[in-house]
């Protein structure tokens, strides 16, 4: 499996960025699907999932109601729109796939992308 992160980018507070994670090798309908965030100097934090079926979604309290995660079967992609960004989002997103989900959290993913960098600039 593997998973290719893209759309980061450059953009002042309170502007919106959609990124994408393109899913090979297995369909996104097989793993339970999230989001993390490393910001410089900083451990790697979590910030959104999906379940496997679509059904649920969970967020980190810090992006409640800014962030969404939703994802496209037929193009096995899973996406994270950001909107009303801070520059406290500043990070490299990492989506990753499988391990064990729960409210606020996606445990032990067992597959990870490259990343993508996001700047917010204020």
């Amino acid at each position: 499996v593997q998973l290719q992160a893209s759309g980061g980018g450059l953009v002042q507070a309170g502007g919106s960025l959609r990124l994408s994670c393109a899913v090979s090798g297995r369909t996104i309908n097989s793993y339970h699907m999230g989001w993390f965030r490393q910001a410089p100097g900083k451990e790697r934090e979590f910030v959104a999932a999906i379940t496997w079926g679509g059904l649920s979604t969970t967020y980190a309290d810090s992006v409640k109601g800014r962030f969404a995660i939703s994802k496209d079967i037929a193009k096995n992609t899973v996406y994270l729109q950001m909107n009303s960004l801070k520059p406290e989002d500043t990070a490299v997103y990492y989506c990753a796939a499988g391990g064990s989900y729960s409210y606020g959290d996606l445990k032990s993913p067992n597959y990870w992308g490259q990343g993508t960098q996001v700047t917010v600039s204020s």
